[in-house]
């Protein structure tokens, strides 16, 4: 292929447009992005004034402007490029980037124009203002709107169900659901969580102890959120067999009193949890990342179904083969009924009322626990508190 031909191939496919004028501001050539931009057919341009490109006032004055950088040389947009505006055919005007270049061939001049059209960004840009400007004002509306949506999706889980019949389709529209609903969430949490730390920051000159309990709520709330949300991540993962165990040692204690100090923000009322290890050695090889996600959960049950004043009795044990785990309260405990139900994915006890949840942590708990090796048992009274036992082997 020759350089011109191949020159020519370039100019014509470029995604940008480009136009070529003559010194007198006579079009020479118009490549197709540039017609399509600008609502004309190329042989509507070829031959006519440039500035029927411009609207008032650069296209009466563009003339002007070739005939005195033809005298001075000195540029405004040829060899610099600005931001401008271009008129097409129907009257509208769009913003766009034009960069001008003089080329001399055959003893004439040429001005060759790049043009890139700035609509889109334009849009996006204002609509990122109009964003970072009523961010704070929209926190208290997503907040709610995250309580109905976790709300909803329970509903809609019930009404899956329900509806499917064939239990292997029902896993595959759960997970895929369950993928998409908790990533989609992560975003507009994420923008709560920032708003609600940037009240904080700017509300430490005032001392306000209204405005400190207040944001601790929406952080509270968000901090809540967003475990239900990695409840429903883990359960994908373990439906698409995404999650495997990786053992390694580590200090037992040292991780039972980081989710002591962690599950203090969570507690309400009077609560208080109580961690106690017992035994001379601290050290056990399992999976750090699922031990820990699988005593959260347990806590969490506990401090929700327990009243304001409860004790939560948190500790661990090493002895000579196994070492164990355990989580008791004394809250609304398990009808017999239920019990068998318990660790079944959605499932939830008939007398948890009105107290928020999913049914996934206890589901989540027992996989986590099975990955790893180990045994789950439960013994629980209704009205008198639930002991949740952990066992696993020493490796």
């Amino acid at each position: 292929m020759k350089n011109s031909e191949l020159l020519q191939a370039i100019v014509q496919n470029a995604i940008d447009g480009i136009i070529t004028i003559d010194v007198k501001g006579m079009v020479q050539h118009v490549n197709p992005s540039a017609s399509k931009l600008f609502g004309y057919e190329v042989d509507e341009i070829l031959g006519n004034n440039i500035s029927m490109l411009m609207p008032p006032p650069d296209s009466a004055q563009h003339d002007q402007y070739l005939r005195r950088y033809d005298v001075t040389h000195q540029p405004r947009i040829i060899g610099i490029g600005r931001e401008v505006t271009g008129l097409r055919k129907d009257g509208s005007t769009f913003p766009m980037k034009l960069a001008v270049s003089e080329v001399k061939y055959a003893e004439h001049n040429f001005y060759v124009g790049f043009i890139h059209d700035l609509t889109q960004q334009k849009e996006d840009h204002e609509k990122l203002k109009e964003y970072a400007l009523h961010l704070e004002e929209l926190v208290e509306i997503r907040t709610q709107t995250l309580h109905d949506t976790i709300q909803e999706l329970e509903t809609a889980k019930e009404q899956i169900s329900i509806s499917l019949e064939n239990e292997k389709e029902l896993n595959r529209l759960k997970s895929r659901f369950l993928s998409m609903a908790s990533h989609e969430f992560r975003t507009p949490l994420s923008a709560v969580l920032l708003s609600a730390s940037l009240i904080d920051k700017y509300a430490e000159p005032y001392s306000s102890n209204e405005i400190i309990k207040h944001v601790g709520k929406i952080k509270s709330s968000v901090a809540g959120l967003t475990f239900i949300l990695n409840n429903f991540l883990q359960l994908e993962k373990l439906e698409s067999g995404k999650i495997s165990a990786a053992f390694v040692a580590f200090d037992l204690r040292e991780l039972g009193e980081e989710i002591t100090e962690e599950m203090q923000l969570l507690i309400k009322g009077g609560q208080k949890i109580v961690y106690h290890h017992t035994g001379s050695e601290t050290v056990v090889k399992l999976d750090k990342n699922l031990l820990k996600n699988a005593i959260v959960n347990l806590i969490t049950n506990a401090v929700k179904y327990s009243g304001d004043n409860a004790i939560i009795a948190f500790d661990t044990e090493i002895m000579e083969k196994t070492f164990k785990i355990t989580v008791e309260d004394n809250g609304i405990g398990i009808p017999e009924e239920d019990q068998k139900y318990l660790f079944d994915a959605f499932f939830r006890a008939h007398n948890t009322g009105s107290i928020p949840g999913t049914g996934l942590g206890l589901n989540i708990v027992a996989r986590h626990v099975d990955l790893m090796g180990g045994k789950i048992t439960f013994n629980s009274q209704e009205n008198k508190g639930t002991l949740f036992t952990l066992l696993f082997d020493r490796l």
